[in-house]
């Protein structure tokens, strides 16, 4: 199952046009990557290896409005291994009609936070991963 996040629009959310400001979802999309990590990883056993996320590429489509009220339900998961990085796949769905609200696929590294540089996506750490695959066009350079 991909996990999802649920957001309610809210009025600070708006631009002058009474739809989500395109920069909201961004944060929206951070949201749910995080709580995918709160939810599904051990932050601290992150912390103690020294790794860290770290976004390298966000490519998105603005499909529909959002407005006030409206649920948002982002999907998350995974679509691409790189040798150092993999590409997070998140849509975003208006809850009330499953309208397609927007799309984007997420480039990340996984940093030694002492060097600074991308490390290898393998063993341990790509099994980390591998739950949140989307089995149906998952695609990985192994």
């Amino acid at each position: 199952m991909i996990p999802t996040t649920e957001v309610k629009i809210r009025g600070y959310h708006l631009d002058f046009y009474g739809h989500v400001n395109n920069a909201r979802y961004l944060e929206f999309l951070e949201e749910a990557r995080w709580d995918l990590f709160e939810n599904h990883f051990d932050p601290e056993r992150w912390k103690a290896k020294q790794l860290g996320f770290f976004v390298v590429r966000i490519a998105i489509n603005y499909r529909r409005p959002a407005s006030l009220g409206d649920v948002l339900s982002i999907a998350t998961h995974i679509s691409h291994f790189g040798k150092k990085s993999a590409v997070f796949t998140q849509r975003i769905f208006r809850k009330a009609d499953e309208e397609l609200v927007a799309d984007a696929d997420i480039t990340f590294t996984l940093a030694d936070l002492k060097t600074g540089r991308a490390v290898p996506i393998e063993g341990e750490l790509k099994e980390a991963f591998i739950p949140f695959c989307m089995d149906e066009g998952f695609e990985s350079t192994r």
